[in-house]
């Protein structure tokens, strides 16, 4: 069932078409991944569809609710509720230390236990190899540490959809390895995941990759659910398919 639907999105800057005539569907438990050249469009999509920007025509629907319908207050409840987003760049709370940042969102939701929560957000921390910083200040630790930590607060509110927008962007290759293991198992667990990424070795992981240029969806390639049986194939039908995309 699809869980985020969008028809006809368009997105205009003055007179700078940025979406044009997009539509695009995402089901419960899938994960996408949009790729294409800088400048294409594919933040400023992730934004519409996650409720940070406005389109400026089309529709856009999450669980069949069509975005439009919502209040500000509405549409802040729904992101803090059932959408978790991880960016390139995080920004945390210079005041708090690493999990006072992890746990923030879920007090933000009210009336949770606070034992409760820092128990969950150091069980999402262990899982993710970050335990050891968890009174750390976030000026303290490494970029994939301080990503991993980005990835348990989008997690702590248990979101139907994880967003990201190059999320190994700024990360070694390594860390991005790591990193984009930790997002397939994510994924796995039952989580809708939808990223934007110029890395290949990040998408190849997805269910399917969109192509995305000059605002519209240029093609699509369907993947099936990653397993390392399948890796290799995996990674060489990607690489042509993307050299037919000239990227």
């Amino acid at each position: 069932m699809s869980i985020l639907e969008t028809k006809g999105l368009c997105k205009d800057y003055g007179a700078n078409h940025i979406l044009t005539d997009v539509d695009f569907q995402i089901n419960s438990g899938e994960f996408v991944a949009i790729m294409g050249q800088s400048g294409g469009g594919k933040s400023t999509f992730l934004y519409c569809v996650s409720g940070m920007d406005h389109p400026t025509s089309g529709k856009i629907c999450f669980d069949e609710v069509d975005m439009a319908d919502l209040s500000d207050k509405q549409m802040q409840e729904l992101r803090l509720q059932r959408m978790g987003f991880v960016f390139q760049k995080p920004s945390f709370l210079k005041n708090l230390s690493i999990i006072d940042n992890i746990v923030y969102p879920a007090f933000q939701l009210g009336e949770v236990n606070r034992s409760e929560i820092v128990e969950e957000a150091l069980a999402l921390m262990q899982e993710m190899g970050i335990s050891s910083v968890a009174e750390h200040d976030i000026y303290k630790v490494s970029g994939g540490q301080l990503q991993r930590a980005a990835i348990c607060r989008a997690m702590i509110n248990h979101p139907d959809i994880l967003f990201g927008d190059e999320l190994t962007g700024a990360l070694n290759s390594s860390t991005t390895r790591e990193v984009s293991g930790i997002i397939d198992n994510i994924n796995r667990k039952g989580t809708t995941v939808l990223l934007v990424t110029h890395d290949a070795n990040v998408a190849v992981h997805a269910d399917k990759v969109i192509y995305l240029e000059d605002g519209r969806i240029m093609d699509t390639l369907t993947l099936g659910k990653y397993d390392e049986g399948s890796a290799g194939a995996r990674d060489v039908e990607m690489k042509n398919w993307l050299k037919k995309m000239g990227f």
